[in-house]
Order: C-alpha cells, then structure tokens, then sequence
C-alpha cells in the first residue's frame, strides 16, 4: 500500500482554545498531585506500548490523552506491513521515553474501532490528544518521516495543550505491582446497602456501598449498587413534568438535559437517555460537555457495560467526541 501522509496542521482546527486551555490546566493539575504525593506516577518503560480494545478505549486513550499523546497502531496479524510497522513504532516509544504512548488495536478484534475512525487499509497511524482524534499518516512509511510526524505531534501537545508526557522509571517492571490483599467479608455491608435501598433510606445505602468500595474499589456489586442509588438520589424530589418542560424548552441547558436524561433511565427508556446526552455532548463544548460526558458514563454504569445498549452508545459518544 502506498504511504498516505496527513499533515499535523489540522490539529489547530480541531481543538478549540478553549479546550486547549482546559486540558493544559487538567495536565498542570495532574502534574501537581503527582508532586505533591512525592512525585509518583512513573511507569515502567514496558507499559509504554498497550494493547487497547473497545472496552478499554475509553480509560486507556481518552482519558490518558489528558496526559500523554496517544498514538494509535491499527494492525492485524495477516497484515506484513503491519509487521514492518509495528516494531518500528515500539522502539520509537521507548526512545521517545514516555513523551508519547503507544496503543496497538488489532482491527478484526475491534471492528466497531475500525469503523469509527473510517480505516479503509492498514497498517493506519492516529494519535488522540486531550481527547482530539487526529489522523497521523496510513501505510509503511519510512523512519525519517515518522520521526518527523511524531516530532510535530510531540510540539502540538505540549505547545497547544500543555501535554509533555508521562514519567517513566527505568528500574520499575511490570512484575513489581503490589499484592493483593485479602477482600474482607463485605456480604454484610452489601446486604445494609440492599435494605437501605429497599426501605427508601438513599443517603445509607449510598453510603454502605461507598463503605465497600473504600476497602474494595474493584467490587463490582458495589460500583453497580452505588451508581443505581445515586441515580435515585438525583431524581428524589424532582418533577418529572417540570423537568421535561425545562428539557423540551431549553435544548441548550445542560443540567436540564442531564435531570431529563436520570428521569428517562429510572423510566426504564434506557435508549432515549443515552441519545439525549450523546447530543448533548455533540453541540456543547468544555465544562458543559464534559458534565454531560461524565453523566452518561455514570448512567452507563447503572446499566451495565455487557448491555448491547451501552456498547452503542459508547460508539455514538466517540463519534460525538471526535
């Protein structure tokens, strides 16, 4: 396949200045915490390159594009291109020393990735910055050009966006993550949260299932329990008529959106809530998108991530985002 080069000039026309200056004090603020915890956050030269799916694009990509350049490696196992192209790029990641992150999506995986980005051929070449999708170049090109592409795509993210990468320890390894402590006898806590909830009592169960989550973040009854009670603690007290006034009325008012949104779910209209924040998401910009954004992850974990229902909606919110 014939190298097709993208120019980096576009990067200006897809991020506003205004989400420039919000993603560079996002990365001064993460920079400070960093420090102020004595400088933590370096990683392993190893975690400079990741394998991404669907599931993971969102914390993986989106979320880190906040700190680091992504780089995105479209690649699949038939394709010898790909072969040529990928090696190429992790030794690049490594010398480049944490200025940018390598993400590798192999496409017959993650065909709803493929097609969201419009990738007709590969080996294709992206990066995502302060969450901006922009296309870097498609094809085997030479190594003087990549250089020079990622060169430019360095200079934007931390010119433009105040993003100069993520810190990496030469001496970390992947083998040296922390053991995993014993899970402590939650059923009992669970069991305080489910009576709460059944006696109306929002405030307890809440926050029984943040007494879980405080031991055990990864347990997954507990993030689920904790998402549907905060959802009914939002629309407690709301009224359903005036709320869908306020949203039919006022389509450019985000917490009218975001109320009417929590009201469609509770209704069990699970479609028409996630549409209503994608196009919310889709004409707002800054901290009114990224309240809606974040309202309809929330409401993403009320469903939960195996409802096909969610997985479309990821899709029309990358789509929106990008």
């Amino acid at each position: 396949m014939q190298p097709r080069n993208m120019s980096m000039s576009g990067v200006v026309d897809l991020a506003a200045v205004k989400a420039a200056q919000e993603a560079k004090a996002k990365a001064e603020q993460t920079r400070a915490e960093n420090a102020r915890q004595g400088g933590g956050g370096a990683v392993s030269p190893a975690s400079l390159v990741i394998d991404v799916d669907e599931a993971g694009f969102e914390n993986d990509v989106l979320q880190r594009s906040a700190e680091v350049p992504v780089v995105l490696d479209f690649w699949a196992e038939w394709c010898e291109p790909c072969k040529q192209l990928g090696p190429l790029l992790e030794r690049l990641a490594a010398e480049y020393n944490g200025r940018f992150l390598l993400a590798k999506i192999d496409v017959d995986a993650n065909q709803m990735l493929m097609q969201q980005f419009g990738i007709q051929g590969i080996p294709a070449v992206f990066a995502v910055v302060a969450g901006q999708a922009l296309p870097l170049f498609q094809g085997a090109a030479p190594e003087s050009q990549i250089r020079q592409t990622i060169d430019q795509l360095v200079q934007v993210a931390e010119e433009r966006f105040g993003i100069t990468g993520i810190a990496v320890d030469p001496n970390a390894t992947e083998d040296a993550a922390p053991a995993e402590e014993q899970a402590g006898p939650y059923d009992a806590l669970l069991e305080a949260a489910v009576q709460a909830l059944d006696a109306g009592d929002l405030g307890g169960a809440v926050q029984a299932y943040k007494n879980v989550l405080a031991d055990d973040p990864g347990n997954t009854e507990a993030e689920l329990g904790l998402a549907q009670a905060e959802l009914l603690q939002r629309v407690q007290g709301l009224d359903p008529q005036q709320v869908r006034k306020d949203a039919a009325e006022k389509p450019a008012d985000v917490a009218a959106q975001i109320a009417a949104a929590d009201l469609d779910l509770v209704g069990g209209h699970v479609e028409d809530a996630f549409g209503r924040l994608v196009d919310t998401v889709k004409r707002t910009f800054g901290d009114d998108r990224n309240a809606a954004r974040v309202r309809l992850l929330e409401l993403f974990e009320v469903v939960g991530a195996e409802d096909p229902r969610v997985a479309s909606a990821r899709s029309a919110l990358a789509r929106a985002l990008f």
